[in-house]
């Protein structure tokens, strides 16, 4: 295969995503493919740490193969969405719980299914090329990847903002958010990565940072929790409409061409986030109850069609802005029963 390098590195087990072409789009066999490597080394003794990097200037990983989603769901085969959905979430699980030090270093484009596959990690290592972001409403979808977790745990109002709006976070906003842990420049990641395989020692990496460019975010912060404090999207919708302040225009811009649907879904799922902000595994199974649904009771498919496929950034989305029915919601998010998403124990043995 060559849109995966998995190998041994000194004391390191070293992950690399070799589809620069491709933005280093995570395909479900890389899912899989990754993770019988994290099981293989869990238990190695010549392993002391791992770490994942992504191939090519461009991207760690811009997102998941949403494409082939696509296709597959339009020739009636959901179930391999909701396959490579089921696994994806599965190994999110594992790499947040993985018991050696797990170092990611994120640049360029770090997006959906890259920040799933970086941004579980300890410690995330970003670079100044970094543009980290959380786009599903944009193509009818919802954050997930464990993505909903770190958002519902950002400062203040900031998850909604950058559920709701897609907005790209830099590496200093990407800190203060909570989706990275330190700053090093990227001419000097070669050295650490050799150092890191050389020793196994992941203390290194608390020698390298430097302090993080500044973070518009951060200074925006208590406004954009004064924008963000509505009940719902129409309420955010009217507050950034009434407000003098440079970042609204943007952000309403961002709200008015998302979908309905995955927006409200995407509020209800942060808010039921906040009774259970350290459970990464709650927020996958309710990630999961949605993804399993979407291709059938949600605006993905035409999302997808609009962004991807097509590409007229023209969506015809079911409901209309503020207009979404509680029902439709609450639908997407009930318990699915038998289908509830398993995840392995924390130990790495058998599935709760």
């Amino acid at each position: 295969m060559t849109d995966l390098a998995l190998r041994k590195d000194g004391a390191c087990g070293r992950i690399t995503l070799t589809r620069p072409q491709a933005l280093n789009a995570l395909s479900w066999d890389m899912c899989l493919r990754i993770e019988a490597a994290l099981d293989r080394w869990r238990t190695d003794p010549q392993v002391a740490l791992v770490l994942i990097e992504g191939e090519g200037p461009r991207a760690f990983c811009a997102g998941g193969d949403i494409a082939e989603v696509y296709h597959r769901a339009r020739a009636g085969d959901v179930a391999h969405a909701q396959g490579f959905w089921r696994d994806e979430y599965r190994l999110n699980a594992k790499m947040a719980e993985y018991p050696k030090p797990l170092v990611s270093f994120l640049h360029g484009f770090v997006m959906g299914g890259g920040v799933g596959l970086g941004g579980h990690c300890a410690p995330r290592i970003v670079g100044e090329t970094a543009q980290v972001a959380m786009p599903e409403c944009g193509i009818g979808f919802v954050p997930d990847v464990g993505g909903s977790f770190l958002l519902a745990r950002a400062p203040g109002r900031l998850g909604r903002h950058l559920a709701l709006t897609a907005a790209r976070m830099g590496p200093g906003d990407a800190i203060h958010a909570g989706f990275a842990d330190v700053f090093v420049p990227e001419a000097g990641w070669e050295a650490l990565k050799a150092g890191l395989a050389r020793t196994g020692d992941v203390g290194l990496v608390a020698q390298a940072p430097e302090p993080p460019p500044p973070s518009p975010m951060a200074e925006a912060q208590d406004r954009i929790d004064a924008l963000y404090a509505g009940a719902d999207v129409a309420a955010i919708a009217a507050a950034l409409e009434r407000s003098e302040d440079p970042l609204a225009p943007a952000a309403l811009k961002a709200l008015r061409r998302n979908s309905p649907l995955s927006m409200a879904v995407t509020l209800a799922m942060l808010d039921a986030l906040q009774a259970a902000p350290h459970d990464l595994r709650a927020a996958l199974r309710q990630e999961y109850r949605v993804a399993h649904r979407i291709l059938d009771q949600g605006d993905m498919l035409e999302g997808v069609r609009a962004a991807i496929i097509d590409k007229d950034r023209s969506p015809r989305w079911a409901d209309a802005f503020g207009a979404v029915p509680q029902d439709k919601v609450a639908a997407l998010l009930a318990p699915l029963g038998a289908e509830e998403l398993a995840l392995p124990a924390p130990d790495g043995g058998e599935t709760e």
